[in-house]
């Protein structure tokens, strides 16, 4: 089995670690790692500061409040030429929560709640808390999957998610009307990737239009018509895939 992964909410512990330090990890981790994941002296772990820094050890010292490893190997993600961002509309049930844990499972570098017009879920009035969740499930995900990178979670209007389409390399609307599939697209070597996915009921044809005034392509990766929760992780693996980005 694979070593458990950790996050350490002192980053810089893990940027300046060297081979022979001894890493503490408190609070809330050191209580989930020794309490509900019950790893003892003795063991190994990986412990990260979410941005792309890391370290792997034996665990030297365990107790409700402290996790203490003593460093092995320290471990570098390095940053991606192509940043890849998935602008997500916010959907009802558990289909959001699918989508953003297997976005971040195959390495998302940014991820956009979005509050589409046919959207059922509103989150006008409570979108710190829904951000927070999102923020929570892209964590554990991350962890999950042995990333050292946690995507960045962001709520956008409709206005400010135009502003990311215009500032992007390359901007694709995942959308069953599309003539072009995502693999007749040119993709840059280097800078950024966005991705809009439309809610269950789809991206309306004034946010289509819209989307497209501001430079983005509509785009097909399937001959079905794919759930908001299976589109953005079938286009970003096809994305990779076409670019060679492991």
């Amino acid at each position: 089995m694979t070593d458990p992964l950790f996050l350490a909410p002192d980053a810089a512990r893990i940027r300046e670690a060297r081979p022979g330090h001894v890493v503490m990890v408190t609070g809330d981790e050191a209580r989930h790692a020794v309490v509900v994941r019950r790893v003892r002296p003795g063991e190994t772990v990986y412990l990260s500061d979410g941005h792309g820094h890391g370290i792997h050890g034996e665990v030297v010292g365990a107790d409700r409040e402290t996790l203490a490893v003593r460093v092995g190997e320290v471990l570098t993600a390095p940053v991606p030429p192509v940043r890849f961002t998935v602008v997500q509309a916010l959907a009802k049930g558990e289909r959001s929560d699918i989508a953003i844990e297997a976005l971040t499972e195959l390495g998302v570098d940014r991820i956009v709640a979005w509050q589409a017009s046919r959207a059922v879920v509103r989150w006008e009035a409570k979108s710190d808390k829904g951000l927070a969740k999102w923020r929570a499930t892209v964590r554990e995900a991350a962890k999950q999957s042995r990333r050292l990178r946690v995507p960045e979670v962001e709520y956008e209007s409709t206005r400010q998610v135009l502003e990311r389409v215009r500032a992007a390399d390359l901007a694709v609307v995942l959308h069953e009307s599309a003539a072009a599939w995502l693999s007749e697209l040119e993709f840059p070597v280097a800078g950024s990737v966005v991705f809009v996915v439309g809610p269950e009921g789809g991206v309306s044809d004034d946010e289509l239009a819209t989307f497209e005034a501001a430079g983005a392509r509509p785009a097909l990766v399937s001959d079905a018509v794919l759930r908001t929760s299976t589109a953005g992780p079938v286009a970003l693996a096809q994305a990779q895939a076409l670019i060679g980005r492991p």
